[in-house]
């Protein structure tokens, strides 16, 4: 992929070009990276990102059909449903497998979306960091950029229009369970860096009447929005709670809006229509089985980070589920992952990319403004699932002014 870029970037890489690297992006996250960080980014080819391009806003316009929208609401727990929900998510993720098609061409294959944020802030300086390194590589000092449709100042200008508004940054917050404690941690501080929103955790909030406030540093703070970062599944398995109940009726402006988490899932992947989504069915819907298990994958609706995945599905697998969670589960035609990263040594690497939408207050519809990527020598693509291997983790997805 992008061969002369690979080419240049494998002749001269060296450990201590990972380590001046990592420095790099540690010094900006204030310490080491809690998930592993390849050694390579992904250069993206022209023609490739392009199609990414073209796949990922055709999705989201399917996704954003207020037609689809009202029929999936109906996922969302009744104990979930948080009052004032709008249109349309500020904050889209759209997840592609890099394969090869029929005519051996490089392209994406949808592997999940979701209504909720991922590493907006810590990507693009991610990314700065991995350009200023490759620019003293010969035949890589070149604009190195993550980024759709915008310049680094237009991109911060999007972000901060859509986390604080027209809001006291003061009195916008971050809110996730322990935020020190958490891989996405990097991110949270590259928030504070470029928009000033600092992060808590919810014991640190608390309601009067329908108002939010938080207490930092000795003083109780007005909350006018929350960029929320809490992962329902976690919150159950920690068996943590708000201060307030989800379906209360605060005045705060929710970035995202939790529903989404709920509304745009794995759930609504059958639904799809788009030529780069892989065929996919409710287990409740599964009468027959297919003959040859081994070209599916198992997944759970509602989970994070690959949770509950079953890559290498069998009958018991399926069999174990109670008819009454069936419908909570897919079944999907597996993809097989192009592995045309080459490193140094070893088999090629394979590659997800994240495409992701950020809406401002008053737009009617998402903009596709970066991406971040993934690289796996392993079955799963997560980084907790790519520890033991190097040149996998995440990474950054560039291209150089072409």
């Amino acid at each position: 992929m992008q061969s002369e870029y690979r080419r240049a970037f494998n002749e001269h890489y060296s450990p201590a070009f990972y380590r001046r690297y990592l420095d790099r992006i540690e010094k900006i996250s204030g310490g080491e990276i809690p998930f592993r960080v390849a050694e390579t980014p992904f250069f993206i080819p022209t023609k490739l990102r392009a199609r990414l391009a073209e796949h990922a806003r055709a999705i989201v316009k399917e996704i954003c059909a207020p037609s689809l929208i009202q029929a999936h609401s109906h996922g969302i727990p009744a104990h979930y449903n948080v009052p004032r929900m709008d249109s349309v998510a500020h904050c889209i993720q759209v997840d592609f497998a890099i394969v090869r098609d029929e005519n051996g061409e490089l392209d994406g294959k949808l592997v999940e979306f979701q209504g909720f944020p991922s590493l907006y802030a810590f990507t693009l300086l991610q990314a700065e960091a991995m350009a200023e390194e490759l620019r003293a590589i010969p035949g890589l000092d070149r604009p190195w950029t993550p980024l759709f449709d915008c310049d680094r100042q237009g991109y911060i200008d999007i972000l901060r229009d859509m986390i604080v508004a027209n809001e006291d940054p003061n009195e916008v917050v971050l809110v996730d369970l322990t935020p020190a404690e958490q891989k996405t941690y990097p991110d949270f501080v590259a928030t504070k860096l470029l928009l000033g929103v600092d992060s808590c955790d919810p014991s640190e909030l608390s309601v009067e009447g329908r108002k939010l406030f938080r207490r930092h540093n000795g003083k109780k703070i007005p909350v006018k929005r929350i960029y929320n970062r809490v992962v329902f599944d976690e919150l159950e398995r920690k068996g943590r709670s708000m201060p307030f109940a989800w379906t209360d009726d605060l005045d705060v402006t929710w970035v995202p809006h939790p529903n989404w988490y709920w509304v745009w899932s794995k759930f609504t992947i059958p639904y799809l229509k788009h030529p780069s989504v892989p065929k996919a069915r409710f287990v409740s819907d599964v009468k027959e089985l297919p003959e040859d298990l081994s070209n599916y994958v198992l997944k759970p609706l509602f989970s994070f980070a690959g949770t509950g995945v079953v890559v290498d599905v069998t009958r018991d697998h399926i069999a174990k589920i109670p008819e009454e969670q069936r419908h909570e589960w897919l079944l999907q035609e597996k993809i097989t992952y192009a592995p045309d990263i080459r490193p140094i040594s070893g088999p090629g690497i394979k590659a997800e990319v994240r495409m992701m939408f950020a809406r401002r207050d008053g737009d009617a519809e998402p903009k596709l403004v970066l991406n971040l990527s993934r690289l796996s020598r392993g079955k799963m693509h997560g980084v907790d699932h790519n520890r033991d291997f190097d040149w996998v983790g995440g990474t950054v997805g560039l291209w150089g002014g072409e």
